[in-house]
């Protein structure tokens, strides 16, 4: 009888010292450097899910509302036409429609009922207009100031180890998109230990990436370039249509191409196209220009200097003074047998036409 209670004594100990010993591996394990332990509310974690947060303001052409998307597929009409959008793409149909016809009344009606998605990643059934609007009413209006991050990204996929002092368990997660990272910061409990697995990359709004190494890096990186972009939050469909342009694109394009036409120009509320029917206009890479038409030929110049939305076009003719000055790059649209280029100036317009690829 001694002899078996000596053996489960022994037992017993022995798995006190087993339960000890793994739980103090266990203790190793989840402790990383401060550094890479990400905490409850902390300012580095409410950074992530900002930057993790709903951006609703890429279909604002449909529903001009910042602060939720409408849920894919939907159905519009624009200017009567039925569009079924299945995807962000469609929305380029939606800006061809509209940029048919330029003195128009655009006009868009949205098929109910719909589904928004919410910053918070929260789906809301939208059964009517009434409904619908009053979502819309709640948001920040066109460039306000509003909480999501626009202009850095995650790189996924991220690693996370999490432990939790009151079960002592210790799990692995890994996340793949910006929706399971905002929904894991936001379940995030006092109790736990989060230990993410640097490196991580991020993405800035021009494409280029950065290796972040620990929380501080990120929290600091996030910092510096949380306000590096215009995060295009108003209604004007057409001011991001160049973001890809750069300035030797389009002096490629116009100097390759030749005998440009005017296609459209409005100055001070005035269509002058009319006047310019038969000009033609010839760019070359010394910054020369030169125009032939049926009342004389003229001489001048021109410059392009930007990237993005941001290129300026200088045109300096003598004597035709209703194309001189400081231009915006607006678009340039290539397709099989032609080249535009679109210049605005507030509202003023200038749009040249080649016949040429």
């Amino acid at each position: 009888m001694k002899t078996s209670q000596k053996v489960f004594t022994a037992c017993i100990l022995f798995a006190f010292i087993l339960l000890n010993s793994c739980r103090t591996e266990d203790m190793e394990i989840i402790n990383p450097p401060e550094e890479e332990t990400l905490v409850v509310n902390s300012t580095v974690a409410n950074l992530m899910q900002r930057t993790a947060s709903n951006d609703g303001s890429n279909d604002n052409i449909i529903d001009n509302s910042n602060c939720f998307n409408i849920q894919l597929p939907v159905t519009v009409f624009v200017n009567g036409l039925e569009i079924i959008v299945d995807s962000e793409s469609d929305f380029e149909t939606i800006e061809d429609i509209f940029d048919e016809m330029e003195d128009d009344e655009d006009t868009i009606t949205i098929q109910f009922p719909i589904t928004i998605i919410l910053a918070d990643y929260t789906e809301v059934v939208i059964n009517n207009l009434d409904e619908f609007e009053d979502f819309s009413d709640d948001c920040n209006g066109e460039n306000e100031y509003d909480d999501d991050i626009e202009c850095i990204d995650f790189q996924y996929p991220i690693t996370v180890s999490v432990y939790n002092t009151n079960n002592q368990l210790i799990e692995t997660i890994t996340i793949n998109n910006d929706n399971q990272l905002y929904n894991f910061i936001d379940e995030i409990d006092e109790d736990d230990i989060i230990n993410i697995q640097f490196p991580i990359t991020v993405i800035l709004s021009d494409n280029t990436t950065i290796v972040i190494n620990n929380l501080s890096e990120l929290e600091s990186t996030i910092n510096n370039y949380e306000d590096d972009c215009d995060e295009d939050d108003d209604y004007d469909y057409n001011d991001d249509d160049c973001n890809n342009c750069t300035d030797t694109q389009l002096t490629s394009i116009l100097t390759d191409c030749t005998d440009w036409f005017v296609d459209d120009l409005e100055r001070n509320d005035n269509d002058l196209a009319d006047n310019y029917e038969d000009y033609l206009f010839n760019f070359s890479t010394d910054g020369l220009i030169t125009v032939t038409s049926g009342n004389g030929n003229f001489s001048g110049t021109w410059s392009a200097t930007g990237s993005g939305n941001n290129i300026t076009v200088t045109i300096d003719i003598p004597g035709l003074t209703d194309f001189n000055d400081t231009w915006n790059l607006h678009e340039i649209e290539q397709e099989p047998g032609e080249s535009k280029i679109e210049l605005r100036l507030g509202d003023d317009e200038l749009e040249f036409e080649s016949d040429c690829s």
